[in-house]
């Protein structure tokens, strides 16, 4: 019995010793709020395409936060309703020779708000199968076959109730548009709700930065999303970056549409740009954490800080140009934020939930940003005066 305590005594001071000489665990991401601008709380899209209409009601219930206009659930599925109808129309009419998808852009939204009004979640909450979130994947699956029979069909002429068809479908899986509905005491239409909100789509302007189209001027990025041809603003990448800071530090929050499959954006929260070359100068287990191909290593990223890669304009065309750089995922901006070296990072607002390591908030570098920004809306008054001016707004 002693004998027994002695060993396990002795064993004990051994693993102590092995403790203290074993390499300490690094230390992960450790982050810094700046600044942090109000938003509502995280949705989930679960299995839709619906990131930009999440993103943009998202972006619009913090704009209703801003101006003290109290915290407001939009329904984003209105929105969807209304903009896949619109598409189905420009897919017909141009004999399916286009794109019809449930993905959709920042436009899409404003579109809404100004020729359809805006509704809350609790008129028209969008979920009419039996589920808790969105699930699409049946509805895209009929909506596509539809409109491929009409726009695509050995058809002379069309019938004046194709489109009652369509919307029946979109009617069956996200329930009717609300004619009129009660809210807080009060009858409104989509419409007259929009109005009561104060929103006003004219203020909302979209900008990006890319080089085959004249700086200071407008255009129509080159997106199958982007249907409605919806244009915005070119700045060079040094300029859009400062209105992305200034309007955080100025109490304004941005929807941003990025592309999300480079391994830099892992899942557990963190978008970096790695580089490489750099990152290969550290031990190989880190070298691999950053350059390793597999999704199970990408969330390996959010182990440490680590060297990235200094963006420039030239880089975000080529990877614009070479479809590295796709029109992948909507989300908000709505804070800076510093890791433990001091290096700023956005604060993101997502639509997954509340996943990943910050419950559903992703901290993009600024390099990450810089990168891989497709375009982002934004209110008017949250561009620096200077830029402001050289666009005319």
């Amino acid at each position: 019995m002693k004998k027994t305590l002695l060993i396990a005594a002795l064993g004990l001071m051994g693993l102590s010793a092995m403790a203290q000489d074993a390499p300490q665990k690094e230390e992960g991401f450790v982050f810094t709020t700046i600044k942090e601008n109000p938003i509502t709380s995280i949705k989930n899209q679960n299995r839709s395409s619906t990131c930009w209409s999440f993103s943009s009601i998202g972006f619009l219930e913090s704009e209703l936060l801003r101006m003290g206009k109290g915290e407001y659930d939009l329904s984003e599925m209105f929105v969807v309703h209304h903009t896949m109808i619109d598409r189905a129309v420009n897919y017909v009419r141009l004999h399916g020779d286009c794109s019809f998808a449930p993905g959709g852009s920042f436009y899409d939204v404003i579109y809404c708000l100004k020729n359809y009004g805006l509704v809350p979640q609790e008129a028209m909450p969008g979920i009419m199968y039996g589920e808790k979130l969105p699930v699409h994947n049946e509805l895209d699956a009929v909506a596509g076959a539809y409109v491929d029979a009409i726009a695509k069909g050995k058809l002379h002429k069309l019938s004046p109730v194709w489109k009652d068809g369509l919307s029946a479908i979109y009617d069956t899986y996200l329930g009717k548009y609300p004619e009129t509905f009660s809210y807080q005491g009060k009858e409104y239409t989509p419409k007259s709700f929009a109005e009561s909100l104060g929103l006003n789509p004219d203020d909302y302007v979209s900008l990006t930065s890319y080089t085959h189209y004249p700086f200071y001027t407008k255009f129509a990025i080159e997106v199958q999303d982007n249907w409605r041809n919806g244009l915005s603003w070119n700045l060079p990448i040094d300029e859009l970056m400062a209105v992305m800071d200034n309007a955080v530090k100025k109490g304004y929050t941005f929807a941003w549409g990025s592309d999300v499959s480079e391994q830099g954006f892992t899942r557990n929260g963190v978008a970096v740009v790695p580089d490489a070359e750099r990152a290969a100068e550290l031990s190989g287990s880190d070298m691999a954490r950053w350059t390793g191909a597999t999704a199970d290593r990408r969330n390996d990223l959010t182990n440490k800080p680590m060297p990235e890669l200094e963006i420039t304009q030239e880089m975000r065309q080529t990877a614009y140009d070479n479809w590295e750089t796709t029109d992948d995922h909507g989300m908000l901006i709505y804070g800076i934020a510093k890791d433990q070296n001091g290096k700023e990072y956005f604060m993101v607002k997502n639509s997954w939930g509340e996943s990943g390591k910050y419950k559903g908030v992703w901290y993009a570098s600024k390099a990450f940003v810089a990168y891989k920004t497709m375009n982002i809306l934004i209110h008017k008054d949250a561009l620096p005066k200077d830029i402001a001016k050289k666009l005319k707004l």
